[in-house]
């Protein structure tokens, strides 16, 4: 014997992979980066709240994983652009993209203004295809990774009083699906997570839409099949998941986790 103890690899799916996410100060964004620390994956969170980033990332270390964090608007291009490319040049790598800013904005047609659905526009669309653009060199040159955009099963589906949501989670998708087709010989896999309802303050829209707080619960017990609200722990499985090698074959795809509503 050397006198040297054996160490045991780390067997963790995503150990050594470095992560960055948006939108990951609350919510589903901070369970997915939890998730995503606790499966190995040092994770870069960012938020336009930065105190709730650096929560987030607090927590991560408290729990023994490796974070950072940082204040970013997600409609400020050369700012997002900049973020992704120096976590990248940081760390050598840039293997997962989490790309979840979003805003949901409720109303009909006559309802929404035109300058609601640039807002739309501009964090439901617009920021995943800047976030996306930045990562995919870096990941091209490394032989590959994993993109996740978040849309919403209002991309698969059509919801009442929901233009402007509804229209850009469906370009959502589709954006997900062409940005996979280009990419997929470059070993980059790129999905859309299409969450349901999870119980969080990101359903004020559909919320004021419904009619109140009762109303959306009476919605989620008689309309989603399975009769209840999701927990974000089931959308953060589902990050891993799609960051991982248990989806090695699966690009383009809308995974769609809502308890049966868009059925």
């Amino acid at each position: 014997m050397n006198g040297l103890a054996k160490t045991s690899p780390d067997l963790r799916p995503l150990a050594r992979r470095v992560a960055f996410l948006t939108g990951a100060g609350s919510g589903i964004g901070r369970a997915g980066a939890l998730a995503l620390a606790q499966a190995g994956a040092h994770v870069h969170v960012t938020d336009r709240d930065g105190t709730r980033a650096a929560d987030t990332a607090t927590a991560i270390r408290e729990a023994g994983g490796s974070a950072a964090s940082q204040t970013l608007d997600v409609t400020d291009d050369a700012a997002v652009a900049a973020a992704v490319a120096a976590v990248g040049d940081d760390h050598g790598r840039l293997d997962i993209l989490h790309s979840h800013a979003g805003v949901q904005i409720q109303g009909t047609l006559e309802e929404v203004t035109a300058r609601d659905m640039d807002l739309s526009w501009a964090l439901n669309v617009r920021s995943h295809f800047v976030a996306a653009r930045a990562a995919v060199d870096r990941m091209r040159r490394q032989g590959g990774g994993s993109i996740i955009i978040t849309a919403s099963n209002s991309g698969v589906q059509f919801d009442r009083e929901m233009i402007a949501y509804a229209t850009t989670k469906h370009a959502a998708v589709a954006m997900t699906r062409q940005m996979a087709a280009d990419y997929a010989r470059f070993n980059i896999r790129i999905n859309a997570l299409c969450p349901g309802f999870v119980d969080t303050p990101f359903n004020a829209g559909f919320e004021v839409q419904m009619g109140g707080r009762q109303a959306l619960e009476r919605y989620v017990a008689t309309a989603i099949p399975m009769g209840r609200w999701g927990e974000v722990r089931e959308i953060a499985e589902a990050i891993v998941f799609l960051a991982s090698d248990a989806s090695s074959f699966m690009t383009g795809h809308a995974l769609v986790i809502d308890g049966g509503e868009s059925i």
